[in-house]
């Protein structure tokens, strides 16, 4: 797809509850792109590299944050980024922990989800249209993605520890499985703990339905959490608050930016060089049922939008 901004952006982050902005870059220009599923959640700010290459950075919950977690435009989201010629997304996203050694401030990289979501956020390009199609999601992250990632957030954590007195510092877990919840609430007890028993190790409310566009859009999609708080599940402690989240979010949101604007001049290049793509080109090709007099045609142009070389 020709990008609509007329520059060369492969990388585009989407930042969670207290990352609305990246620190270190420089912002080129702001661009809004309307797609056949409405404007994103903010105007996506096209940022400069110090080496001049570009990267779009996008507001999940809007400026300000002013769009709650079911509110979120996330088809119209990926399908800006998708319009301005990404091709792998770094999402942020702060989280509950539901394990003793994921504490507060520490960062996870999730290799699955459970869906608690209520059907209430639509959850793919196709829904609505008269064409049929089933993504691959048995592994609902690119593989590549995260594990590239992986070592990399790992130093800047390390050279963050290093930089103040040398302490422990923010942890990072790999391989993680998130819960994502519908919300505006938290969890009661008794779900946290339900979460605990079936294999859930973070939560949040906003991995879905991002992660399942991404992949309808063939995008690279990797998820970067922040634990804020141990969710509901410790007997004897009061259960999460707003309050609580909001102690260790800003710390969390530094960090973050610190982590990005660290990595994504090398993401970039790799994202470039293609390998940490392999998994997600050409994934919808056979997911999509094949075209019949009944599919209408304004439907397959809308769906050009994301997807132009099978609807072109």
């Amino acid at each position: 797809m020709a990008s609509e901004s007329g520059d060369n952006v492969l990388v585009g982050v989407i930042g969670g509850s207290g990352l609305y902005h990246l620190d270190n870059l420089t912002l080129v220009k702001h661009v809004n792109p309307e797609t056949p599923w409405g404007f994103p959640s903010s105007p996506i700010a096209i940022c400069a590299l110090p080496s001049g290459v570009q990267v779009a950075f996008l507001a999940r919950h809007g400026i300000g944050h002013t769009i709650a977690p079911s509110a979120v435009p996330s088809r119209a989201n990926i399908a800006a980024l998708k319009s301005l010629g990404v091709r792998a997304v770094l999402a942020f996203s702060a989280v509950g922990s539901l394990r003793e050694e994921i504490a507060p401030g520490d960062f996870a990289l999730p290799t699955q989800i459970i869906d608690r979501t209520k059907g209430v956020r639509p959850a793919s390009f196709f829904e609505g249209t008269s064409v049929v199609a089933h993504a691959a999601f048995g592994d609902p992250f690119a593989l590549r993605l995260v594990r590239w990632l992986e070592t990399r957030v790992r130093r800047v954590l390390e050279e963050e520890a290093a930089a103040h007195g040398g302490g422990a510092g923010p942890a990072l877990h790999t391989d993680k499985c998130i819960v994502c919840m519908e919300g505006p609430q938290f969890s009661t007890r008794a779900e946290s703990q339900m979460y605990r028993a079936w294999g859930g190790d973070v939560i949040n409310m906003s991995v879905l339905p991002e992660a399942k566009l991404a992949r309808e859009a063939e995008l690279s999609y990797a998820l970067i959490a922040t634990a804020t708080d141990y969710d509901s599940w410790r007997p004897h402690e009061a259960s999460v608050t707003a309050a609580e989240v909001f102690k260790t979010l800003q710390t969390n949101a530094s960090i973050s930016r610190h982590v990005a604007a660290t990595i994504l001049e090398e993401m970039h290049a790799a994202v470039e060089d293609g390998d940490i793509l392999t998994e997600e080109a050409g994934s919808m090709q056979y997911s999509i049922m094949p075209r019949s007099a009944e599919q209408r045609e304004e439907d397959r142009k809308k769906l050009k939008y994301v997807l132009p070389q099978y609807f072109s």
